[in-house]
């Protein structure tokens, strides 16, 4: 989501990052070796993918409305077409949604202690971001919201997770997954949520949700031209 209020971010953006590299190159800090070890991103099934799998990517904010917004419509496609059709979602928390970092950073514990529960952590964030809205949190502590997220996607995979996700906030490394996100997302560009890839291309509008006939009409001509191959 891109808003007239954010777009002094937005121009800063670029900057802050290169700004934030040199200081780290001259400081000599050692950051996470790119390109890691692992590909960024949650894949939303588990078939394989062949020659003529159609690959989305999506890039979302868990507590951006737009990203919200678009989640329906792209599970409603992907219900649809199946095995033909491969999701990964890439995050990228946005720098005016404050408490967005850490939403995916809780996303990246989830994810590492049952993959079967990201996404329904993901979908739990989107039912109820209002709570983790700017407004909502501006009189809480940073601890007293990570207490509250951790909380929060505690219902995604059971109360005997609690400690391990609480734990997961004090673990590096889940701190450096969630940059390496909002790196490969900042790599191809991308600087709005939704935005969406299709095949390795950029789809156009990005920043606003798409609807289900927008799938359609982007997805059946290539469908049918694998079809023509065969």
């Amino acid at each position: 989501m891109a808003t007239p209020s954010a777009f002094s971010s937005l121009l800063s953006f670029s900057a802050i990052v290169v700004a934030a590299a040199a200081v780290v190159f001259a400081a000599g800090v050692t950051a996470q070796p790119l390109p890691p070890a692992r590909q960024d991103g949650f894949v939303y099934t588990g078939h394989r993918v062949d020659p003529d799998t159609v690959v989305v990517e999506a890039f979302l904010d868990p507590v951006c409305p737009d990203s919200r917004d678009g989640w329906p419509p792209l599970k409603q496609a992907l219900q649809y077409y199946g095995p033909r059709v491969w999701l990964v979602v890439h995050l990228l928390p946005l720098p005016y949604h404050d408490n967005a970092f850490v939403a995916s950073r809780a996303l990246h514990i989830v994810n590492a202690l049952n993959t079967s529960a990201t996404f329904q952590l993901l979908e739990l964030f989107f039912k109820q971001q209002e709570r983790f809205y700017n407004d909502q949190t501006k009189n809480m502590s940073r601890a007293a919201i990570v207490d509250s997220i951790v909380k929060f996607a505690t219902q995604a995979v059971g109360n005997s997770y609690y400690s391990s996700i609480a734990s997961g906030f004090n673990n590096r490394q889940t701190d450096l997954k969630t940059r390496v996100s909002f790196k490969y997302s900042t790599s191809k560009g991308v600087s709005a949520t939704p935005s969406f890839f299709l095949n390795g291309f950029i789809l156009p509008n990005a920043g606003s949700p798409i609807n289900y006939k927008g799938w359609r009409g982007f997805i059946d001509p290539l469908i049918a031209a694998q079809g023509q191959r065969r």
